[in-house]
C-alpha cells in the first residue's frame, strides 16, 4: 500500500472481533481516560452477544499497523439497521427505499448504544493523526465500493478529531446535548447558589420530595459493587423498558461482565424504600467526566429520576473533582437543572453522489436551525445574571 514516506509500511486490517487484538495493545493506543473506547467495554458487548450479526451490529474494526506494530485503532461495525445510534438517519434510509436503493448495510464508527462524545480514531503518540485519518477514509471508501455499503458514519467524536475531520470531504452533522460543568464548586449548595431564587427552590423541593416519600439513596463504586447489586439493577433496567413494551439493548451477562472487568469505572446509585430496592442508576467514570448511562425503576416516584440520575451525579462530580457530567442524550428538562446545551457532531460519507448532495443541502438547513435552537436554549438556563 502506497503511503506518505514519513509513515512507512502502513497497512489497515479489518477485524471481525475486538478480541483479535489484545487488551494491552488496544488500550495502549486508546489510553484510559474514556471508559467506552477501552477494550473491556467493547469486548463485553461482543462476548455477551449484545453486538453481533444477529443484533445488527457486526464488528469490523479497523486496525492500522506501522511496521507490524499497531499504531491506530477505530471501532467499526457493519450495520443492518439504525437502532441504538442516537444520530437519527431514518429519513435518509426512507429516501433510499423510496428510490429502490439499498441503504443497509452501512458502515458505522461509534460506541454501540452510547451517545457520549469521545475518541473514535485512536492514534499512537508520535504518529501523524491527520495522515492516519486520510488513510482510513481512503480505506473505508474502497471497502464501501467493494462490498456495496451505502455509507459510513462516524458519531460523537471528541473536539480534536472533529477539527481534523471537518477538513475532509465528509459531510458534517450537528446535534445538541446537555452537560453539566463543574466551576470548582465545593458543594451542591454552592452550585445552587448560582441559580435564580425560583429555580433554586424548585431543585430543593425536588430533592426534599424524594426523602419525604421514604426513599434513601446509596452510592456504590469500585469493589463495593458486587454481582448481587448489578443483578438488582438489571431488574430495574428491564422493568423500565417493559413499561414501553420494549426489550433493553443490553443483557444481564453484559452488566455482570463489566462489573468483573471495569468495576473501577462504575458508579451505581441504588434507591431504597422501606429497605427494599426500588430503582437504580448506573454511570461510568472517566478521567475528568462522569457519564450517566442507564436507569430503571420498579415504580414511579416524584422526582426520583432527577435525584438518582442528575443530582447524585453532580454531587459525585463535586466530591471527586470531575469537570463535566454528561448524563446522556436528549432531555430538555435538564436545562432548568443547570445542564448547559452543547453541540455534538458526526461525520458521514455518502457513496451515492446525488444523495450526498441532497443530504448536504439538508445538513446546511439543519445546522442553521440547530444553532438557533442552542442559542435559545441558553436563555432558559437557571443561572443568575451577573
Amino acid at each position: 500500500m502506497d503511503t506518505k514516506k514519513d509513515l512507512p509500511a502502513l497497512t489497515v486490517k479489518f477485524l471481525s472481533s475486538i478480541d483479535q487484538v489484545s487488551a494491552a495493545d488496544w488500550n495502549q493506543v486508546c489510553g484510559v481516560s474514556n471508559p467506552f473506547i477501552q477494550h473491556a467495554f467493547l469486548s463485553a458487548l461482543e462476548q455477551t452477544g449484545c453486538v453481533n450479526r444477529q443484533t445488527g451490529w457486526q464488528p469490523h474494526h479497523a486496525v492500522t499497523y506501522q511496521n507490524d506494530q499497531i499504531c491506530a485503532v477505530m471501532p467499526l461495525y457493519i450495520k443492518h439497521h439504525s437502532n441504538g445510534e442516537y444520530v437519527f438517519d431514518w429519513g435518509w434510509a426512507e429516501a433510499y427505499h423510496r428510490h429502490r436503493i439499498n441503504y443497509y448495510p452501512k458502515l458505522l464508527t461509534a460506541i454501540p448504544f452510547t451517545p457520549a462524545t469521545g475518541p473514535r480514531i485512536c492514534v499512537s503518540t508520535g504518529v501523524d493523526r491527520e495522515q492516519i485519518i486520510d488513510l482510513l477514509i481512503k480505506e473505508i471508501k474502497q471497502l464501501a465500493e467493494t462490498k456495496g455499503y451505502s455509507s459510513w458514519h462516524l458519531l460523537f467524536p471528541h473536539a480534536a478529531e472533529a477539527k481534523l475531520l471537518a477538513d475532509t470531504s465528509l459531510s458534517q452533522r450537528t446535534g445538541c446535548q446537555y452537560h453539566w460543568f463543574n466551576q470548582d464548586y465545593s458543594s451542591f449548595e454552592q452550585f445552587l447558589a448560582t441559580f435564580t431564587s425560583r429555580k433554586r427552590k424548585m431543585i430543593n423541593r425536588e430533592r426534599r420530595q424524594v426523602y419525604e416519600q421514604g426513599i434513601q439513596l446509596t452510592r456504590l463504586t469500585g469493589r463495593q459493587i458486587g454481582e448481587k447489586h448489578i443483578r438488582m439493577f438489571y431488574r430495574f433496567y428491564q422493568a423500565t423498558y417493559y413499561k414501553h413494551a420494549q426489550q433493553g439493548y443490553l443483557n444481564l451477562d453484559f452488566f455482570i461482565k463489566i462489573v468483573q472487568t471495569m468495576t473501577d469505572k462504575l458508579l451505581l446509585v441504588i434507591c431504597y424504600r422501606d429497605d427494599e430496592p426500588v430503582a437504580g442508576a448506573l454511570s461510568f467514570i472517566g478521567s475528568d467526566t462522569l457519564y450517566g448511562r442507564y436507569w430503571g425503576c420498579i415504580e414511579e416516584y416524584n422526582s426520583l429520576h432527577f435525584e438518582a440520575c442528575y443530582y447524585q451525579g453532580i454531587d459525585f462530580c463535586i466530591e471527586h473533582g470531575l469537570k463535566r457530567f454528561d448524563p446522556g442524550a436528549q432531555g430538555e428538562h435538564k436545562i432548568v437543572r443547570g445542564f448547559e446545551p452543547v453541540q455534538t457532531c458526526s461525520f458521514h460519507y455518502i457513496a451515492h453522489p446525488v444523495f450526498k448532495q441532497a443530504i448536504d443541502d439538508f445538513l446546511v438547513q439543519e445546522r442553521r436551525g440547530l444553532s438557533e435552537y442552542t442559542e435559545h436554549a441558553k436563555t432558559l438556563l437557571p443561572f443568575r445574571k451577573n
